[in-house]
């Protein structure tokens, strides 16, 4: 097969041919009359392990004060899209990102571009709660101590526990290590840490996948409060949350296996699990695959 061969067949599988031909817009756009404020925007990212590519031209637009769902089988490049949003993802050796991911007036990954302060501005929550061997106080006031906060600390901490919802359940054991609280508690321990450093974005792989009923409905509660303040993109397996929690759903997709994940459709959420475009988004937001 040609090189023209091969580039019309991938056409043909991704529908972009068709999708031309129809004027469908971009799959990362946001829908026509959405005057929402952009928090960020991607454009033709993709992100490589050595030589394998992973996740390939994705744009999107990200609206800001609004929650983002980012949905899609296993392997299908959703954890390492998230992961180059705040360029955590090139901490792994051999890994690299292409592309624009703007926020604000910055191009994150333009020449010049601070990891470090990157990262302050695009906070991270990871699957698994990650608190540092410290006091709970400790675990909320230290990265905001290091990045040079100077304000009252006490009132810090207080704050972010507070927009963590986890305030009420701790104000008198802030002394005690942050090992000694639930699953759920350490989770929102660290949402707490990452707001303490008062980011613009916050990213949320997987939050919730590893907690109880009680503690996952605190933690979309949180994210409901936090959109207020913050932009919020989340990578989850649980449809019923996605449709809860989010304002717009991403979903990833492979063609065949082995070829890298790209985002399939992207548009408000209610219209996703509603009446989606396209057959793959049905079946997987209706589980008949995924």
């Amino acid at each position: 097969m040609t090189q023209s061969e091969r580039t019309r067949e991938e056409q043909r599988l991704t529908g972009v041919s068709r999708d031309r031909r129809e004027g469908r817009r971009d799959a990362g756009r946001p829908p026509a009359g959405d005057n929402g404020t952009l928090g960020m925007k991607i454009q033709d990212l993709s992100a490589f392990y050595g030589g394998f590519k992973a996740v390939t031209d994705v744009s999107m637009d990200i609206r800001a004060n609004k929650v983002t769902a980012l949905i899609g089988p296993s392997g299908c490049g959703k954890s390492t899209y998230i992961r180059c949003l705040n360029r955590m993802h090139e901490v792994i050796p051999g890994a690299r990102a292409e592309g624009s991911v703007t926020l604000g007036d910055q191009d994150i990954y333009a020449k010049g571009s601070d990891p470090v302060v990157i990262r302050r501005r695009v906070g991270m929550v990871f699957q698994k709660p990650n608190p540092f061997s410290k006091s709970i106080y400790e675990n909320v006031a230290w990265g905001a101590r290091i990045n040079g906060f100077r304000g009252d600390v006490d009132e810090l901490v207080e704050r972010s526990l507070r927009q963590a919802a986890l305030w009420d359940e701790v104000k008198d054991r802030l002394k005690e290590s942050g090992y000694g609280l639930s699953g759920g508690q350490q989770q929102r321990l660290c949402i707490a840490r990452t707001l303490a450093v008062e980011p613009e974005v916050i990213l949320m792989d997987e939050p919730a996948s590893a907690l109880d009923p009680v503690s996952t409905q605190k933690i979309e509660d949180t994210m409901a409060e936090l959109k207020k303040s913050y932009t919020v993109v989340i990578v989850t397996h649980n449809m019923q949350q996605a449709a809860r929690i989010s304002d717009y759903t991403g979903f990833f997709y492979i063609v065949n296996m082995g070829d890298p994940g790209r985002l399939w459709e992207f548009d408000e959420t209610e219209k996703i699990f509603s009446n989606p475009e396209r057959k793959e988004t049905e079946d997987y937001v209706t589980g008949r695959f995924g």
